[in-house]
């Protein structure tokens, strides 16, 4: 038997020739808590799918390095080997069926039998359920992890935390349960129901259960783990003791990164003293990127950036301004209120919006280039139509030439405007989305994940076309991004959101520290503690 339950040596993956992990080595003994930081993107879920078995690890070519489990190596092919090798998980989003007690959950799959009149006529088949001991082994589980609640109780409509409690009673029901996994546990908990979790977690390392704690919250991280390791784009950066480091510290190694800023003069665009967007405590009820209370103040002429982790809402500004979710609050353009939940409104009244989503929302897939640039211009402006008395008709021409100068300033590479737009790279029909956008002469653009799923050089192509629109012809961008790097390298200023609300607003060449806390949530009480 090894010193370490786990260790991963020199995990390496690629999907489809980009790398996701270079050389990660992770190692954790009986009874640590092991904390893995990073941004989004930096490596954590494509590790953790690796440990589980994965399918989408081994059907796009498995990986390079070496999983060993006490001591031993191990090819984990399946969630199912990985939880009969004693590997557990705790999800952000809880694996749980609602219509099912609390018994039943924790039991699925693992049901204790007993023999009945019938089974000992026609074997084991026959055998009915042992409710009472099922009952009892949950009982178990629920008191070792704090939860007086009826066994019994049907998990739909508990409260959110006593789910989570379910899903770790579930786990360490299991018999040979020597790991844990602890993805985001705290995301969706009371600042309470956290610190119960917390103590419960320590708890269990105590028994002597190895816990890998997946977090952005560093507080928590100082709080409970013994060791943290940090990864940034797919390279492990650093594993530290936590004695050995502080929040400020674990914030820079997570974002620490060598910021290429884009060729513009700061501060010299047009009318940068005045006002062209007020937003004021906006609500969004977009699922999973809740609003809760934004407030902001867009600079004509700037580009101005959104960040911050996935779920915590910078998604949801942009979908509520345009109408795409259900929104309250109140938004000024130009010093006009703007009718909120009014996606036309919105449209007329000059802002565009390139959607996160190109292939939902963005693009027509099956129509032509020059019908997806048009679409929304012809249905909000009547851009590219004849009318001839009760009739219209599309202006075919006017369209066709538009289509081909948009082409050209983008640099859509195509075989022509009839090119089906589902046959362009992924970058390509990003440009389809702006040209389209840009085809409404707007006076706002709000660009969201404009990187998302295309490669490095187109990258940065649609990062230099937001760039030359706004310094050659002046017009405001609001841009959110998953990318930090990105977003540094292009934005004026940029607000983080956490929790669905501003965390704070920085400059794109602000510290690595304040850009790691603002994204973790722990600015405001790093800064009350005069840590920064």
């Amino acid at each position: 038997m090894g010193e370490f339950v786990l260790e991963m040596q020199n995990v390496s993956k690629s999907y489809y020739g980009t790398q996701v992990l270079k050389n990660v080595s992770i190692a954790v003994k009986p009874g640590e808590i092991h904390a893995i930081l990073g941004e989004n993107g930096a490596g954590k879920s494509t590790l953790m799918n690796i440990l589980f078995g994965m399918s989408v690890i081994h059907s796009t070519g498995g990986f390079e390095g070496e999983v060993r489990l006490g001591g031993e190596a191990v090819a984990i092919k399946s969630p199912m080997q990985a939880m009969e090798l004693g590997i557990g998980m705790v999800h952000q989003e809880f694996m749980l069926i609602p219509g099912f007690s609390i018994v039943e959950n924790i039991k699925l799959n693992r049901e204790i039998l007993k023999d009945n009149i019938v089974s000992r006529v026609f074997g084991e088949k026959m055998k009915g359920l042992d409710h009472n001991s099922m009952a009892k082994d949950a009982k178990a589980a629920l008191n070792t992890v704090g939860l007086t609640i009826d066994e019994w109780a049907r998990v739909a409509g508990l409260p959110v935390g006593h789910m989570q409690f379910v899903e770790i009673a579930r786990e360490i029901d299991k018999e040979n349960i020597r790991l844990l996994v602890f993805d985001e546990p705290t995301a969706v908990l009371t600042e309470n129901e956290a610190a119960n979790l917390l103590a419960t977690m320590r708890k269990l390392a105590d028994s002597g259960i190895a816990i890998l704690f997946i977090t952005h919250r560093l507080d928590e991280v100082m709080e409970v783990a013994d060791n943290v390791t940090i990864l940034r784009d797919g390279a492990l950066v650093s594993t530290l003791r936590k004695q050995d480091t502080s929040v400020v510290r674990m914030a820079e190694l997570m974002v620490g990164r060598e910021i290429e800023t884009m060729a513009r003069e700061k501060g010299s665009e047009m009318g940068q003293d005045s006002t062209i967007l007020s937003i004021r405590d906006l609500h969004v009820r977009m699922p999973g990127e809740e609003i809760r209370g934004v407030s902001l103040e867009v600079k004509r002429g700037e580009i101005f950036g959104i960040g911050g982790l996935s779920g915590q809402g910078k998604i949801g500004i942009a979908n509520g301004i345009m109408g795409l979710y259900p929104a309250t609050g109140e938004v000024l353009l130009n010093g006009e209120k703007l009718e909120l939940n009014n996606t036309k409104g919105s449209l007329a009244r000059g802002l565009a919006f390139v959607s996160e989503d190109r292939r939902g929302v963005g693009l027509m897939l099956d129509s032509s280039i020059e019908e997806n640039i048009a679409f929304t211009a012809m249905q909000v402006k009547n851009k590219f139509v004849r009318k001839y008395g009760p009739f219209s008709q599309v202006a075919q021409g006017e369209m066709r030439q538009h289509a081909l100068a948009m082409i050209k300033e983008l640099d859509i590479r195509c075989r022509g405007p009839l090119q089906a737009t589902r046959r362009l790279s992924g970058g390509n029909q990003q440009k389809v989305c702006i040209a389209r956008a840009l085809t409404l002469d707007p006076i706002v653009l709000f660009v969201s994940e404009p990187t998302r799923g295309i490669d490095v050089g187109a990258k940065r192509l649609v990062l230099e076309t937001l760039v030359k629109l706004n310094k050659e012809f002046g017009m405001t961008i609001v841009m959110t991004s998953s990318e930090l790097a990105e977003i540094r390298s292009v934005c004026d200023r940029i607000a983080i959101i956490s929790k669905g609300q501003v965390e704070g607003i920085l400059a794109p060449d602000a510290s690595d520290a304040d850009y790691g806390l603002m994204m973790s949530g722990d600015f405001a009480k790093a800064r009350r503690e005069g840590v920064v």
